[in-house]
C-alpha cells in the first residue's frame, strides 16, 4: 500500500515540475523572448519568428507544429518520449495564451539573457521530471532515425542554427541573431545546472607512497569512504594505490592539507564532480 502511494506522490511530483517548468517558459517567452524577437532556436523559436513574420500567435503555432510532430514520433519512435511530452506541449500552450505577453525591459542584452536563464530552468525541470517540451529535441531523434549517420545532438543543433539564422533575416538585423545565441547558449547551461545539480563536489586520486597513512587520515578527519585502486608505475614498475575520494566544497582545503601534511611530495589530481549520489551526499531519487 505504501509503495503504491509512494509511487502516486512521485507521479504527481513529476506532473508538479512540468507544470512549473512549462509556466517559467511560457513567462520566458512572453516577457523577454518573443517582444523582441529572439529565437533560440526550437519550435518556440520557430513561432517566435513566424509570429513576427505573418502575426499567428506562437502558443497556437506550440500546438500547430508539436502535436504532430508529437504524433510522427510515437509512430517512428515508439512510445518513448510518453505523455508527459503531450501535457508539456498542451499546458505550454495554456500558459502562452493566459499569461500576459508585456515586454519586460527594453534593454535587448538583458532581454536576452533573462529570457535564457528563465527557459532554462523551466525546460530543466521539464526534463529533470522525465518529460520534454517537444520540437528539436523530439524533431532531432525522428530525423536521425531517417539519418542516422548524423546524431540526435548535432541534427538539434543544426534545427537550433538554422532558427536562430531566421530570426537575423527576418528582423533585418544580425544582433538578433547574436542575441539568440546568447540566449540559447545560457539556456542549455542552466539546463545543465538543474540536471546535474548546483552544489558540485570534488573527486581526488591520490598516488602516494604513504597510501595506507593517508586513508586512514581520510576516514579519521573528514569523515569520507576512501577506495584503493592498484596500480604500476610504468617507468619505475613499481606496483602502487592509487586513493580515490569524493568531498564537497568545504572538504576541499582540509583534504589538500591533510594530505600535504603526510606526504609533500604526493602526485594529487584533483576534478569536478557535478553530482555525487550515495551516502555521505544526496539520496539516489527520480521524480
Amino acid at each position: 500500500m505504501n509503495l503504491l502511494k509512494n509511487k502516486w506522490f512521485k507521479l504527481a511530483g513529476s506532473y508538479i515540475f512540468v507544470t512549473l517548468g512549462t509556466l517559467l517558459l511560457a513567462l520566458s517567452l512572453n516577457m523577454f523572448l518573443q517582444p523582441n524577437t529572439i529565437a533560440p532556436g526550437g519550435v518556440t523559436g520557430f513561432a517566435v519568428v513566424i509570429y513576427k513574420l505573418f502575426g499567428i500567435e506562437v502558443y497556437i503555432l506550440n500546438l500547430v507544429i508539436n502535436i504532430p510532430l508529437f504524433i510522427v514520433g510515437v509512430l517512428v519512435l515508439g512510445k518513448v518520449f510518453g505523455a508527459k511530452t503531450l501535457y508539456a506541449t498542451i499546458t505550454l500552450s495554456i500558459f502562452l495564451k493566459v499569461l500576459p505577453s508585456t515586454n519586460a525591459t527594453t534593454n535587448i542584452l538583458l532581454a536576452a539573457i533573462s529570457g535564457g536563464v528563465l527557459s532554462g530552468i523551466g525546460i530543466g525541470l521539464v526534463f529533470k521530471a522525465g518529460g520534454t517540451t517537444g520540437g528539436t529535441d523530439l524533431a532531432g531523434a525522428i530525423l536521425n532515425k531517417f539519418f542516422p549517420g548524423f546524431s540526435t545532438s548535432k541534427l538539434m543543433m543544426a534545427i537550433d542554427l538554422c532558427v536562430v539564422v531566421f530570426a537575423g533575416l527576418v528582423s533585418k538585423k544580425i544582433e538578433i541573431s547574436l542575441y539568440s545565441v546568447i540566449t540559447l547558449y545560457i539556456s542549455v547551461k542552466v539546463i545543465d545546472q538543474i540536471l546535474e545539480g548546483m552544489s558540485y563536489a570534488k573527486s581526488f586520486f591520490i598516488i602516494s607512497k604513504y597510501p595506507d597513512q593517508i586513508g586512514r587520515a581520510i576516514i579519521k578527519e573528514l569523515n569520507r569512504g576512501v577506495t584503493v585502486f592498484k596500480g604500476k608505475g610504468m617507468y619505475t614498475g613499481a606496483d602502487k594505490d592509487i586513493l580515490y575520494c569524493v568531498v564537497n566544497r568545504a572538504q576541499i582545503v582540509k583534504l589538500k592539507k591533510l594530505v600535504y601534511e603526510i606526504d609533500n611530495t604526493a602526485f594529487v589530481i584533483v576534478n569536478d564532480a557535478y553530482e555525487v549520489l550515495g551516502e555521505g551526499f544526496k539520496r539516489i531519487e527520480c521524480v
